[in-house]
């Protein structure tokens, strides 16, 4: 199978206007043609009248490159980019509930904790919900480490991101 078809995690870092039925277009795009959003997180910028959408797919090289033409023909996208074609910083943030019913399962979960540098927001004596914030994959590691003191729930926030150095994805 040649690069061009082999699915890749894609980052997509989107500048739209801020306004009603932005978001539902740029969704119903990718909906129309059957292209996964696996996560999307959207708010507004610095400039109250333009919002930051990133969004995360998985798709081939040519599937890409369609996306980006048919995002770039919305009238509400201002700028955009694909953050996987250069150096970029990506994080993410979780909340995570876990069981910590006994000593050794609150030293275990509290030694992983330290481990992964996350942060402890609220402890009971039946669990403990701790803040996490870095790369997927990170998140990930962590939650395979504690499955086995048993997850009450999780929240994530989906990948944000920016190019790396002095360049930003600006309307200037």
């Amino acid at each position: 199978m040649s690069t061009n078809q082999q699915s890749m995690r894609h980052i997509i870092s989107i500048l739209m206007e801020n306004e009603a039925g932005a978001l539902s277009r740029v969704v119903n795009l990718f909906s129309a043609r059957g292209y996964n959003i696996e996560s999307l997180s959207v708010a507004p910028t610095e400039d109250n009248s333009i919002s930051r959408l990133t969004l995360v797919t998985f798709a081939n090289a040519a599937v890409v490159e369609q996306i980006v033409k048919q995002l770039n023909k919305l009238i509400d996208v201002i700028k955009l980019v694909d953050l996987t074609d250069g150096s970029h910083i990506e994080r993410e943030i979780m909340l995570i509930k876990v069981k910590a019913e006994n000593e050794p399962a609150r030293a275990e979960l509290y030694r992983l904790n330290d481990m992964f540098r996350g942060r402890l927001l609220d402890v009971t004596e039946q669990s403990y919900t701790i803040e996490m914030t870095g790369t997927a994959d990170k998140l990930c590691a962590f939650i395979t480490a504690v499955e086995t003191l048993g997850i009450i729930e999780i929240v994530r926030s989906g990948a944000l991101g920016l190019v790396r150095g002095a360049k930003g994805l600006t309307i200037n």
